[in-house]
């Protein structure tokens, strides 16, 4: 059974990390300190510890961190694995967590099915021992390969090898759902760098204004609120490996600025006067074609030829369909319980999955058999399951062209237009079961702009969105 140390100062953060946790069959035991992680981790310890950045401290040791926590770790256990858990305001200090030690950081709120397969990652293969001073250094374990045994499956591991080993920029496009986090984590894996950072930031999820702070970082005092400085994801990368996803939703004005850190390898805080080297390995993902949004003047050409110095496609399902056995097999390790009694696929089952377009790629056939192991009343999950599912639910969702019309239809004379756009949103998100992908489709905007009108006019999120977050 794996165990694992949660440390945290917030009880009910703590809370549900375990009852995650546990849900999946861990032994589990918390601290909300970094002195009572120490004294149970020096009494039993587990190979993996998930800590917070910021503890408030027991009046014994005030002001205790994340690395107070994985100092004391690595002296009792080097190779045990770190996760680090850290809110926006605590960012600089993921550069000291990571050279301390910290094997991974994620941001709050995490979304638990992340962390867990971040967890099974770093626990999945076998620490490597490395000396670095006379002293052993923390090992960084290998990411998982991506699951596959198809010929396109093994072309495209065989190039992101070879992209690793190189240390080249990659793009990586991919319909969604296709795994290129993973792919991107296994390339980071197989190279020299294996042993420093990765870090991940979704370029279509933070405001303009924000995405660029995020990114390269900005000095005490670049503007309003901007207290103390705060380093950017190229800096907390450096040396390791940046992932930018959903690079097709970067905003236009903010390209230019991306185009000069990939050609210099420098960047510029906001409000610096002086460049910062970085040595960082860029891999860029995304879903949509950047050839095409290059072509309708939405993509700099010049950007897009600097990211795809290593272009690397990944196949959808149903062009590999017999990398599916193995998927399913995959996950239902995954989901099932431990133990004795763990259910099976019935192979009539397993013949139907593979006639199956998925148009929801890997992310849906997970879904599939994560539900299938949840519903479950035997041992053996047979044809049944897919009763579970509705069978439009796994063909590409028709456009509904009429969606939309009702609202138009139903607005009045006088109407002021920011009210008009509130309710043409709130219609259309009606309509697609709060899918943002398709309101964006069918209003033919970005998905980046749906998010912030969302958020502009306050419409209520998916339910489903935040039923995993902490």
């Amino acid at each position: 059974m794996n165990r694992v140390l949660i440390v945290d100062d917030d009880a009910g953060v703590r809370a549900g990390l375990e009852i995650h946790f546990r849900r999946q069959g861990w032994e589990v035991r918390t601290a909300s300190t970094a002195a009572e992680a120490l004294a149970k981790f020096r009494q039993d310890p587990a190979p993996l510890v998930v800590t917070d950045m910021r503890l408030a401290g027991d009046g014994d040791a005030p002001g205790e961190t994340g690395l107070d926590v994985i100092a004391g770790v690595r002296a009792v256990a080097p190779q045990t694995a770190v996760i680090l858990l850290t809110a926006f305001g605590s960012v600089p200090g993921a550069v000291q967590a990571m050279r301390a030690g910290a094997c991974d950081y994620l941001m709050k709120p995490v979304a638990f099915p992340h962390l867990m397969a971040t967890a099974e990652r770093l626990l999945a293969a076998p620490a490597e021992a490395a000396e670095a001073g006379g002293q052993a250094a923390p090992a960084m374990p290998q990411a998982a390969q991506p699951e596959g045994a198809s010929a396109l499956v093994r072309r495209g591991l065989h190039r992101a090898r070879q992209a690793a080993q190189a240390g080249a920029d990659v793009l990586i496009e991919a319909e969604s759902g296709a795994g290129k986090e993973v792919w991107a984590r296994y390339l980071h894996a197989s190279g020299p760098r294996r042993n420093r950072p990765f870090v991940a930031v979704n370029c279509a999820a933070l405001p303009d204004a924000l995405l660029e702070s995020e990114l390269f970082g900005y000095v005490r005092g670049a503007f309003s609120g901007a207290a103390a400085a705060k380093p950017g994801k190229f800096e907390l990368a450096d040396g390791g490996t940046l992932l930018l996803d959903e690079i097709g939703e970067m905003p236009l004005g903010l390209q230019p600025k991306l185009l000069r850190v990939l050609q210099q390898r420098e960047v510029d805080r906001l409000g610096d006067v002086r460049p910062r080297s970085v040595d960082v390995q860029v891999i860029a993902t995304t879903n949509r074609s950047l050839a095409a949004l290059v072509a309708e003047g939405r993509f700099r050409a010049d950007l897009y030829y600097r990211l795809r110095v290593v272009p690397l496609a990944i196949p959808p399902l149903r062009e590999r369909r017999e990398d599916i056995p193995a998927l399913a097999e995959f996950f239902l390790r995954r989901y099932a319980a431990p133990g004795i009694g763990s259910p099976r696929l019935a192979p009539e089952l397993v013949a139907e999955l593979q006639s199956r377009p998925w148009p929801g790629n890997v992310r849906e056939l997970e879904n599939f058999i994560r539900r299938a192991v949840a519903l479950a009343t035997g041992p053996v999950i047979g044809l049944e399951a897919l009763e579970w599912d509705e069978a439009a639910a796994l063909a590409p969702p028709p456009p509904p062209p009429a969606a939309a019309e009702p609202a138009a239809g139903g607005l009045r004379a006088g109407l002021s237009w920011r009210e008009a756009e509130r309710q043409l949103l709130a219609a259309t998100l009606a309509a697609t079961g709060g899918n943002r992908t398709h309101a964006a489709d069918m209003l033919g905007i970005s998905l980046r702009t749906i998010r912030n009108k969302i958020r502009e006019y306050q419409l209520p999120p998916r339910a489903q969105c935040t039923e995993n977050l902490l």
